[in-house]
């Protein structure tokens, strides 16, 4: 059965798409259920608890898909200069604002969207409410009535490394080492790659936590099948493909949404989409597997006003930082985009601040 899938995926791109992000989202989702896998909650255990398994774990899967990226990219399977990350100019407002706004939300309506997926997977009615906020804000800063401030912010603060270089990592090393190509491009993947192992696993604790290492590396190989599966995704005859793109939750999740309120008017799922209603799927299947399926809702007026606040800066600094904790902190890492180390630098500050700020209500 196997041998007979094949064919039909090679002549079938949207399949390719559709059925590469299903399982990705899949996965991932049962990784978070099994692994408490949360970017939220590692800022909160290093805050309430002096805990650093969790952050490790974040910084693991940042420098496998990262490791994993760079070795696609150098054997020529993926192009990052088509990705969205490395498209334009340094947004460098966009992404520290919006990382403050949305780290400080993700606290709020505790955890990021691809934790609130997940949560909705599992039955939390509360996280379902928190994904239609989430996409209200993000349509009206995408498209709505923020998004001509929100142009006009990114075109005057916006910049551009001298010559066309990439707005990335090892484009900056080249600029001022004079030098370029894969060969620059792999040595600086391999040193942060190795700071970041070296940090990880040079902690006792981590090593011995098998549930935060595996949380890491599976989310980490998610973000390299997803270059993979749309990449592979592409159809060669087309006029125009839509770029390479791997887990990101705000966007993709405001598509999700959008796309069964105009299911009869859209002609295909593209993989954001797919591998959201994957990890819902993914989440619901484990949750009911191991009993930890439950309906759950908010708590009080308290609750509700937190989350749904939370939602909205979620919205907001997403699309004003280009991406989530996820679709920046990990995936955009692995292209090496400057932008998505100031985004995830600036969501690690916002998430500490708020949970700050819990702590002086509390």
């Amino acid at each position: 059965m196997f041998l007979q899938v094949l064919p039909y995926l090679s002549d079938n791109a949207d399949a390719v798409i559709t059925m590469g992000g299903l399982a990705i989202g899949a996965i991932f989702g049962v990784t978070v259920v099994l692994t408490n896998f949360c970017t939220m909650g590692a800022i909160a255990d290093i805050r309430n608890a002096g805990d650093y398994k969790r952050f490790r774990s974040w910084i693991l899967a940042a420098a496998i898909a990262l490791a994993g990226t760079q070795i696609l990219a150098s054997a020529g399977v993926l192009n990052l200069t088509e990705t969205v990350h490395l498209q334009g100019r340094v947004s460098w407002l966009g992404a520290l604002g919006g990382g403050l706004i949305f780290g400080f939300g993700m606290v709020l309506a505790g955890g990021c969207p691809s934790q609130n997926v997940v949560r909705a997977g599992s039955g939390d009615l509360r996280a379902l409410t928190v994904l239609l906020v989430v996409t209200v804000f993000a349509y009206v800063t995408m498209t709505g009535l923020l998004a001509p401030l929100r142009s006009f912010v990114e075109g005057w603060t916006s910049l551009s490394l001298p010559g066309g270089v990439a707005p990335s990592l090892d484009g900056l090393a080249g600029m001022v080492l004079g030098g370029a190509g894969s060969g620059l491009r792999l040595a600086v993947a391999a040193i942060l790659v190795g700071l970041a192992l070296l940090y990880c696993f040079g902690d006792a604790s981590f090593r011995r936590s098998w549930r935060h290492v595996l949380g890491g590396a599976v989310v980490g190989l998610c973000v390299v099948a997803g270059w993979v599966a749309t990449t592979l995704g592409q159809d060669p005859f087309a006029i125009m493909n839509a770029p390479p793109t791997s887990l990101s939750f705000v966007r993709p999740v405001a598509e999700t949404i959008v796309y069964f309120t105009r299911f009869t008017g859209v002609t295909g799922m593209n993989f954001g989409v797919a591998m959201v209603l994957g990890a819902v799927l993914g989440a619901m299947l484990v949750a009911l597997a191991t009993g930890r399926f439950a309906i759950r809702g908010f708590a009080g007026q308290a609750d509700t006003t937190r989350n749904l606040v939370g939602a909205a800066m979620m919205g907001l600094g997403g699309v004003l930082a280009l991406g989530c904790s996820i679709g920046q902190g990990v995936t955009g890492i692995s292209t090496m985009a400057i932008t998505s180390f100031i985004a995830f630098a600036a969501m690690s500050l916002g998430a500490v601040a708020g949970v700050k700020h819990l702590e002086s209500r509390v």
